[in-house]
């Protein structure tokens, strides 16, 4: 390949990578999987360390991640929690517009105040609920959420989904974010969700 040929693919490549940077930036592509318009996971009502009920509303005009988890969980919960907060200090001042809501699979186990020590120790504003196994089970329900017991000897561990939900400051769930994605990529999707809506997405809402 000559150097004029080299030249026009280098070209060609820098223009492409720019494409989708501002495809990323302008919020019309996100890292994680878009779900907005779901008939599912469309609000909550469940208790806060504190025994306030609490709902998606309470939040409004704040971006909301979602996960449901359990304290005694080895990996995911603990990892997924630790990318939230990294997510906060990354997002700057916006931080303070991100809401972490951990819902506990485990409200057997899982008191408020072992909630609330939990949670704490990743970020002070991660904000831990929990209600009856009842509800809990109808809760993960309706955000489509699988968990499971599974005995451990004189024990149980659970098995369950890692997918955590991202909701725009008008309580609308946006996007599905795998436990994988790295903090960066997530905190670039919320900061998306909290930038005013162009006159294109106020038309196609």
């Amino acid at each position: 390949m000559n150097l004029g040929k080299r030249a026009l693919l280098r070209a060609l490549l820098v223009l492409g990578s720019l494409s989708l940077a501002v495809a990323c930036s302008d919020g019309s592509r996100f890292h994680s999987t878009d779900i907005g318009g779901a008939s599912y996971g469309r609000d909550f009502e469940l208790l806060d360390p504190d025994g306030k009920t609490r709902r998606l509303a309470d939040f409004r005009g704040k971006a909301v991640m979602v996960f449901f988890g359990f304290i005694q969980c080895p990996d995911v919960c603990p990892t997924t929690l630790g990318r939230a907060a990294e997510m906060r200090r990354l997002l700057g001042a916006d931080g303070e517009r991100l809401q972490i809501i951990f819902i506990t699979l485990d409200p057997e186990r899982d008191s408020p105040e072992i909630l609330r020590a939990y949670t704490a120790a990743f970020d002070a504003d991660i904000l831990g609920l929990y209600s009856t196994p009842e509800k809990t089970a109808e809760t993960a329900k309706d955000f489509r959420i699988y968990y499971r017991k599974v005995p451990t000897g004189s024990s149980y561990t659970i098995d369950h989904s890692a997918i955590s939900y991202l909701y725009d400051p008008e309580g609308r769930l946006r996007l599905a974010v795998s436990h994988k994605s790295p903090a960066e990529a997530v905190a670039a999707d919320v900061a998306a969700l909290l930038r005013p809506p162009s006159t294109t997405d106020k038309e196609s809402q």
